[in-house]
């Protein structure tokens, strides 16, 4: 049985190899990690502003512009009219790296094989794990966000 100190380690070398494989699979791609990780959060959520993608990233204002602008460069998102405000821009997504699956697909082999390996009980477990941690990792995010 693992103490506390060997479950806090093992977690966060899990936490450490999965940030690590995203800027790999990012360099691979030919983009930074902070251009998947928007893309990954505009496929996940949908359009939005520039704004809503700028707090989703933690980006300021020229970072998010400089973001997109990268990104609509390469075809990926497209600026267009708010629908309820044309004053408004939201960001599109309309394309994603073409050799992303390719570059993932090892790594999602290999977890999908070991996520078959629990029985349907533990999977349940797991997913219900993902959800909470999820939500746990967003509100804390949000909490460390706001202002002193």
């Amino acid at each position: 049985m693992s103490t506390p100190e060997d479950a806090s380690k093992i977690y966060r070398q899990y936490l450490s190899a999965v940030m690590l494989h995203g800027h790999a699979g990012a360099k691979a791609c030919h983009l930074g990690a902070t251009d998947l990780y928007a893309l990954n959060i505009l496929e996940l959520s949908g359009a939005m502003t520039p704004g809503e993608l700028g707090t989703r990233t933690g980006l300021t204002t020229g970072p998010t512009t400089r973001l997109i602008d990268r990104l609509e460069a390469a075809g990926y998102v497209r600026r267009a009219p708010s629908p309820d405000d044309r004053r408004k821009v939201i960001i599109e997504p309309i394309d994603r790296p073409g050799r992303l699956d390719e570059v993932l697909a090892p790594a999602r082999r290999a977890i999908g094989a070991i996520i078959g390996d629990y029985s349907p009980e533990e999977r349940e477990v797991l997913f219900d794990y993902f959800v909470r941690a999820t939500r746990a990792y967003q509100d804390s995010t949000e909490n460390l966000n706001e202002p002193p």
